[in-house]
């Protein structure tokens, strides 16, 4: 098995896995909900990350000083709507 688990890309992990859940029974769902408790909640509570938050203060520090270019909302949409009319244009 866990040569195959070696082999076997994310996404297909993934599928299996969700497969999995949708048909589970409650006390297997349970189970696989307390092994993965901790670490779903410190996914979820991202600014309890101190490594996120130095990176995210980093980051801002590096715009508030001139290092790094912003973009405004308007630029941001502007960008995305190109991409879309190029990939619509294929």
């Amino acid at each position: 098995m866990y040569l195959r688990l070696n082999v076997m890309k994310t996404s297909a992990i993934r599928d299996r896995l969700y497969d999995y859940i949708r048909v589970a029974d409650d006390k297997k769902l349970k189970a696989i909900y307390m092994m993965l408790e901790d670490d779903i909640d410190g996914t979820l509570a991202w600014w309890e990350n101190d490594g996120l938050i130095k990176e995210l203060e980093a980051e801002y520090k590096d715009w508030k000083d001139g290092k790094v270019k912003g973009y405004t909302i308007q630029e941001v949409r502007s960008s995305i709507d190109q991409l879309r009319v190029k990939r619509n244009n294929k």
